[in-house]
């Protein structure tokens, strides 16, 4: 039986290899669709009588209430399932920007920025999801290629988005093409092979005694110590959300939890009030505030890109948005980088974070001195392929201290992280501009400097930690 139990969870069903591939097609359709839109949104408040003042309090309504949302989907998901979780933040967008193209008010454009803004979490959901599908050692490849696949539409979208916007009546048309691609989106999801699906873990490391011990208690244990000591459980999730298998289900395959989305409003609520409890309480603050330091750096590197260019070296806003363009290819491709670049590593994440982020803070350091734009170029390159991977390793951290039991919450806690970045960098920029074109992005070296010191003060006791919990394993077998 239990040879029975291991070879179905070894083994990679064709529907699971289905449903990450068509994720992959999601997440390049949502930002190519979302990316139609951003460009066009400043000009149609303003084209609808907003003041530059009343303009910029609209526009930050969307990045409040990503800041609050994306902690509590992301660990609703985990509670519900991502089938119907994934579902709902893609119908809910569509209605957003379904609305959106009926706006011809500030208070219409308002209300539609509201679904949007709290439900517009599908790329997390859809990045939780493959966390559950593949093993640990799989996960940085996976989630290189989706980064890449969502790169190359948000690349294309601002292409298609321009075009359109060039009729009578573009705005509306750009917007109601997004809500059609998120209701496009929804229909594939649904239509996805869930009954193949099993949830994966690596339990290469696990015994028949540590699978047993996955209980309640040791998954709360495992996410306050900021380890994964039973990430390797296949079990754990429907252990953790009683009531969460499903009927008739008794291999480790998961149904991704149907009868969990019929459980009353307020036990869900409490599932995701302890989920956030757990990952506010954790042994994390250092990984998320890595996170804050490295998201300002890089904002603060991109805030006054095209005014810096122009002021330092007279270039043209034609000849910015190619070099803006060139970078925003480079860091696509270097999706699939990160892969290899782990394999080389030896899936040593600590490490690979520590050299890209050494890598990202002496890019920012040479662009903030370059002498000529032959120099920004080359910094260009290289920062666009170091904060590709830098991304892929921090999320895969949290996932291996966090556990992938919560991949919903921790993904979700991650993107409020960044949120408040996008709040601070724009403040930080302005005061920093005032002394010096070069002013953000020296500030961005101080900072990212900052997250490189947290990391070699921090990472050993990972490594301690880590070598504390494999004794423990070989202790018990």
């Amino acid at each position: 039986m239990n040879n029975q139990k291991c070879s179905t969870l070894i083994q990679k069903p064709r529907g699971r290899t289905s449903i990450i591939k068509c994720i992959y097609v999601v997440g390049f359709m949502d930002l190519f669709g979302v990316s139609m839109i951003i460009p066009l949104l400043s000009h149609h408040v303003k084209a609808l009588g907003a003041s530059p003042t009343v303009a910029g309090i609209v526009g930050s309504t969307y990045g409040i209430l990503q800041l609050f949302s994306s902690t509590i989907v992301g660990s609703w998901s985990d509670v519900v399932g991502r089938r119907y979780s994934l579902l709902t933040c893609l119908l809910l967008s569509a209605l957003g920007y379904g609305l959106l193209g009926m706006s011809t008010s500030i208070a219409l454009f308002v209300l539609a920025r509201i679904p949007v803004g709290l439900f517009k979490h599908s790329l997390s959901i859809c990045r939780a999801l493959l966390s559950d599908l593949v093993s640990e050692s799989e996960r940085p490849l996976v989630m290189g290629y989706f980064n890449a696949a969502s790169s190359v539409g948000f690349i294309l979208g601002p292409v298609v988005g321009g075009y359109l916007t060039e009729h009578e009546g573009g705005f509306y048309t750009s917007s109601f093409t997004c809500a059609a691609i998120f209701l496009l989106n929804a229909g594939l999801v649904w239509m996805l092979p869930w009954s193949e699906a099993h949830v994966h873990r690596n339990g290469t490391n696990s015994s028949n005694k540590a699978r047993k011990g996955c209980h309640d208690n040791n998954y709360s244990k495992s996410v306050q110590n900021g380890s994964h000591e039973n990430s390797h459980c296949p079990e754990s999730i429907a252990e953790t959300d009683p009531g969460s298998r499903a009927p008739g289900n008794h291999r480790g395959g998961l149904r991704w939890m149907e009868v969990s989305l019929l459980q009353p409003v307020w036990r869900q609520l409490s599932s995701v009030g302890t989920r956030i409890r757990m990952v506010a309480s954790s042994d994390m603050w250092d990984l998320f505030l890595v996170r804050l330091l490295m998201a300002i750096s890089i904002m603060l590197y991109y805030s006054n890109f095209s005014l810096a260019m122009e002021e330092r070296f007279s270039l043209k806003p034609k000849v910015t948005g190619y070099l803006i363009s060139y970078g925003s290819t480079l860091g696509a491709l270097a999706g699939f980088l990160v892969g290899p670049v782990t394999q080389l590593y030896g899936n040593n994440m600590a490490a690979l974070l520590l050299h890209s982020t050494v890598l990202t803070c002496s890019l920012i350091f040479l662009y903030a001195a370059a002498p000529s734009v032959w120099q920004v170029l080359f910094t260009s390159s290289f920062l666009a392929i170091s904060t590709s991977i830098g991304r892929t390793c921090i999320t895969d951290l949290e996932l291996q201290r966090g556990g992938v039991q919560a991949s919903g919450t921790l993904i979700g806690a991650g993107q409020s992280v960044t949120a408040v970045g996008r709040i601070l960098a724009p403040l930080l920029s302005g005061l920093a501009q005032e002394f010096s074109p070069c002013g953000p992005p020296s500030l961005g070296v101080v900072l990212a400097l900052a997250a490189v010191g947290l990391l070699l003060i921090r990472i050993p006791k990972w490594d301690g930690r880590g070598m504390r919990k494999r004794a423990k394993l070989v202790h018990s077998e």
